[in-house]
């Protein structure tokens, strides 16, 4: 038997068809028979069932197609059967089902899906999500794979919702600027950026555009090879540290009334020939930032806000080409990490009656270190150390001390940039030499496992810029343009 015969008297309400020889249920199979309330499909050989294929059945409340060999359900199969109250695919060959394939039946009061061999991976996501909103009563569905679920219920399976979760790093934007640093703030809700560029001699400030939702160009603060913005912003007023080879330092401070960054200050310098990195942060309420000097002469300085302007704090560390400063607060206790290309990290601790940074001790076996960063997982703390020959290293604080973890393999790499998405920990590592690469914290392992593979030229910082409910990585390239990477979650149950 190929077809329904067309002889059959179109208003009857019920019809069986049981041992046929069908290969599928077309589009409209049995539209010729609008009255049907039952249809029982059972044992044939169907293998597919069509888009359509009750279309024209508008009072069907009974379908069963039980003991087929079903393996293929298109998504529309079952579209239009808002009365069917009782639906069969027991005991047929089906792995998974199409997303959304019963959202059409508003009536359905009972569904059974026993003796099908489904696999539990992400196709199935949408079903579990499905099983905990309908008012249908559903049989148990068996996980028939992968091995790691077979046996369990599909509704016992928590976790398709983090595992069918991914992510990627998507370029959005792309700037013609050469930068060696980027900095964020906000300000009156938007969000801007600032970005160093040395051979443009400018710190180019851009705004996150609502409209035409990408980065454009603010204002530009010139000066002579300006190698570091820093942003602070301080009582709702901006400012904007410019570290600078030549000329001097200076901060700027954004002004209404003529809606750009104006000069506010000259640092004093005498102390600083050779600026490497700035960092901001406060201390009981505090505002200080450091710089961190690298050349042979060089005095890294500490400068405290005092109402009217920074000013000269702290001598720190003299003589040793320091190329990285990082506040960190462990333990309730400020700390400051200076790295350098001539020995190996040192940790100063605050001290409240001095007011001052105390050498607490160093970071052992850790030489060419040119970048720390702070960061934590939960409440561990971490820092992720740079270095440009050798393995760069990631340590955990076990209580008072850091402790290697892992070790990176780093040739030519300027930066290791830890960072956080949606629950998610990143690490960053540049390359003047090859591909940089983003990696993934392993909740399980506890280590950093490789992600993805990214091409900047000699890359010198990733910073986050999030803004709209949107997440970026701005990516500084002291050779090419700045590339902005858009993080992007993938729902791979979309695509199953």
């Amino acid at each position: 038997m190929l077809s329904v015969p067309r002889i059959i008297p179109n208003d009857i309400n019920s019809l069986s068809i049981v041992n046929g020889s069908f290969s599928e249920i077309k589009e409209g199979m049995f539209s010729h028979m609008p009255s049907l309330q039952l249809l029982l499909l059972n044992s044939n050989s169907f293998t597919t069932i069509r888009d359509d294929a009750f279309s024209g059945l508008p009072h069907l409340e009974y379908l069963f197609i039980e003991n087929n060999k079903i393996e293929t359900t298109a998504r529309y199969a079952f579209r239009g059967l808002r009365d069917l109250t009782h639906l069969s695919l027991a005991n047929n060959n089906m792995k998974a089902l199409p997303r959304d394939l019963f959202s059409d039946l508003d009536s359905l009061i009972e569904l059974d899906l026993r003796g099908n061999a489904f696999e539990c991976d992400c196709r199935a996501k949408w079903l579990m999500t499905w099983l905990k909103s309908t008012n249908a009563t559903v049989s148990d569905i068996m996980c028939a794979g992968p091995d790691n679920m077979k046996g369990k219920r599909l509704n016992d399976v928590r976790s398709l919702h983090s595992d069918c979760i991914s992510t990627d790093f998507v370029l959005h934007q792309s700037v013609a600027t050469q930068s060696l640093s980027v900095d964020t703030f906000s300000y009156k809700n938007d969000v801007y950026v600032a970005i160093a560029s040395p051979s443009a001699d400018s710190c180019m400030v851009m705004q996150w555009d609502h409209i035409e939702m990408n980065f454009r160009t603010y204002d530009n603060i010139t000066g002579q090879s300006i190698v570091g913005c820093k942003a602070v912003t301080i009582d709702s007023h901006v400012f904007v540290i410019v570290a600078q080879l030549f000329g001097g330092s200076r901060i700027f401070k954004f002004n209404e009334d003529q809606n750009r960054f104006t000069k506010f200050q000259d640092i004093k310098v005498a102390k600083i020939s050779k600026p490497n990195d700035i960092e901001a942060f406060q201390i009981a309420k505090e505002w200080f930032f450091v710089i961190a000097d690298s050349s042979k002469a060089g005095l890294s300085t500490l400068y405290k806000w005092n109402e009217q302007g920074f000013y000269d704090h702290q001598s720190l560390h003299e003589w040793f080409r320091d190329t990285d400063a990082e506040f960190v607060n462990m333990d309730g206790k400020a700390r400051l990490i200076l790295a350098s290309r001539s020995q190996v990290p040192v940790i100063y601790q605050w001290n409240k009656g001095e007011q001052k940074f105390k050498p607490q001790g160093e970071i052992p076996n850790m030489e060419d270190v040119v970048a720390v960063k702070a960061f934590q997982i939960k409440d561990e703390h971490y820092l992720a150390m740079t270095r440009y020959i050798g393995d760069s290293k990631i340590l955990r604080w076990n209580p008072k001390e850091f402790v290697e973890v892992q070790a990176l393999p780093s040739r030519g790499s300027m930066t290791l940039q830890p960072f956080s998405f949606k629950g998610r920990h990143y690490l960053a590592l540049g390359s003047d030499y090859t591909f940089s690469h983003i990696y993934l914290w392993d909740e399980e392992e506890k280590v950093f496992q490789l992600f993805k593979e990214i091409y900047i030229q000699a890359p010198r910082s990733f910073t986050v810029v999030s803004t709209d409910r949107r997440d970026f990585v701005f990516a500084s390239s002291f050779k090419g343009n700045t590339q902005i990477y858009e993080h992007v979650i993938i729902d791979l149950s979309l695509a199953a």
